[in-house]
């Protein structure tokens, strides 16, 4: 039978003594270098205990104690705006990304229009000395405030630098220096069957430490942006926008609430993998956790901190994944690989030659064989890079160079647009008001606003009190009357607190304030 993934997954979505092969320098987009530990290319997959024999548990003592100084505790802080009755139903996902934080976001709203803070709490670890934490974005999504809390019991404020909804990725910063920094280790070289150990902040008990097996690697579970696959097929390299990067490491070491962002480490002590999910029906740790794999980490985090952005090639390939009743259905010659259903505008990949039926086999001479392979194959490259893609055409291997574009069609890195990663970061899209609407409002002496016509995720999507409809008012206490004024109110906000208020147009008398952190 086969498992519906989807009905059991909580994505919270839920927190050496080697030599070192050297270290990762990043130039930041203000000039500064930061230094990330690196392991060299290969893990040592069976580093047991002295004279144990290979698949024995080994020397967990010495993974937890080179790994327990570098994770660090992160609360959450949100306002959000309580309103009687709450509007908005949620839904099973709602309740799930609700439930597997710590401290949750969730719990009943009554009485109109107070704004009640909310904690969440989650995991981090440190990648480098001078203060760069990484977690899951859903740890730090919409908060107005983040604290860090160190293994030494130190507090700090954090800063977000960056997030990657698309991988679940987020980077933070506090002020600080000579940090305990995890060494990245390479998730690629893990094999399954691998002992583990996970290291997090499980209800609120810090410094908690869980050991198991590498349980699957490579599994896509469907549960990052759900909304953007089109008919059930995935378009692993579309032009605009991002879309989600699963590949996640399965393994069978307790990982609970709280746990989100957390590090999954080999017996080294280094870094392959930040856990993000469970699967349970409960909310509670049911036999296996997720986490994203330290290759998607390294170049997501990375990215962050040079370019304030993920830069990701794209292959501009809509795909199906193939089993054998799939291959008799399209008519191909194997029932393993990537199908090339249909393509993007600006697609690389029927620029490299790619055609539609073609079967992707391998990238640069590695098998593939699942949709999240090929996605972090790509996904892990940089427009302008050069790939060879392997096809199978008609039962004969083909091989095509393919040069990545980024999301616009073009081979450019692409700078952050501020002001567009602002309004990104709200998930919500907005529309000016009619004639009739600002009509009926004058009456109650409202000069007009900006109404929600609709509600993805982002910053909106976690304040409860605010649903489709919902019409802004003022932002930071200044009125905006179209969208352009709306736009033009969160200009160089980024970073920076945001108060806004509004109104329903079921109830004009009845004012809604609420805030949060850009």
């Amino acid at each position: 039978m086969k498992t519906n993934w989807k009905s059991l997954v909580l994505v919270g979505l839920i927190s050496s003594a080697s030599t070192l092969a050297g270290f990762k320098l990043l130039g930041t987009n203000n000039g500064t270098d930061v230094i990330i530990k690196e392991a060299p290319g290969e893990s040592i997959a069976r580093f047991t205990s002295a004279g144990a024999p290979a698949g024995a548990p080994g020397d967990f003592v010495y993974a937890a104690e080179a790994t327990t100084p570098t994770v660090v505790h992160i609360k959450s802080t949100v306002t959000q705006t309580a309103r009687g009755g709450s509007r908005r139903g949620g839904g099973d996902m709602e309740e799930m990304f609700r439930d597997f934080f710590g401290g949750g976001f969730g719990g009943d709203f009554g009485g109109g229009g107070r704004s009640q803070p909310q904690e969440a709490s989650g995991s981090g670890v440190i990648i480098s000395s001078d203060g760069y934490i990484v977690t899951n974005n859903h740890v730090v999504e919409g908060a107005q405030e983040v604290e860090v809390t160190l293994h030494n019991k130190g507090k700090f404020r954090a800063k977000i630098i960056g997030t990657d909804p698309s991988t679940d990725i987020a980077v933070i910063k506090i002020e600080s220096k000579n940090l305990p920094a995890i060494t990245l280790g390479s998730s690629d070289a893990v094999k399954v069957g691998e002992w583990v150990v996970a290291v997090g902040n499980p209800f609120n008990l810090e410094s908690t430490v869980t050991a198991g097996i590498i349980s699957a690697k490579g599994r896509g579970l469907g549960i990052i942006g759900q909304s953007s696959r089109r008919n059930g097929v995935t378009p692993a390299a579309a032009t605009a926008g991002d879309t989600p990067l699963e590949s996640f490491i399965q393994t069978d070491a307790v990982v609970n609430p709280g746990n989100s962002g957390g590090a999954l480490v080999n017996l080294k002590g280094e870094l392959i993998g930040i856990n993000t999910a469970i699967a349970s029906p409960t909310g509670s740790f049911a036999g296996y956790a997720f986490a994203v794999p330290s290759s998607i980490v390294k170049k997501v985090s990375g990215d962050i901190i040079k370019f304030g952005n993920v830069q990701r090639g794209y292959l501009g390939i809509f795909l199906d994944e193939l089993d054998s009743k799939k291959a008799e259905e399209y008519g191909v010659k194997v029932n393993d690989g990537v199908y090339v259903r249909d393509f993007t505008e600006n697609s690389a990949g029927q620029a490299g030659g790619a055609q539609k039926g073609d079967v992707i086999v391998k990238v640069d001479g590695v098998d593939i064989h699942s949709v999240p392979e090929l996605q972090q194959a790509i996904g892990l490259r940089k427009p302008g890079d050069k790939v060879n893609l392997t096809v199978n055409r008609d039962g004969k291997e083909k091989d095509l160079a393919v040069t990545l574009r980024n999301r616009t069609g073009g081979s450019d890195i692409i700078k952050k647009d501020e002001s567009a990663s602002v309004m990104a970061a709200l998930g919500a899209q907005f529309g000016n008001l009619s004639d009739q609407e600002k009509s009926r409002l004058a009456r109650y002496k409202v000069e007009g606003g900006v109404k929600v016509l609709s509600i993805e995720g982002g910053k909106f999507g976690r304040s409860r009190g605010v649903e489709e409809g919902f019409i802004i008012t003022k932002v930071n206490g200044k009125t905006v009357r179209t969208v352009k004024e709306f736009e033009a109110s969160l200009a160089g906000k980024e970073d920076a607190m945001v108060q806004f208020e509004g109104l329903y147009p079921d109830a004009p008398y009845d004012v809604f304030t609420f805030g949060f952190r850009l």
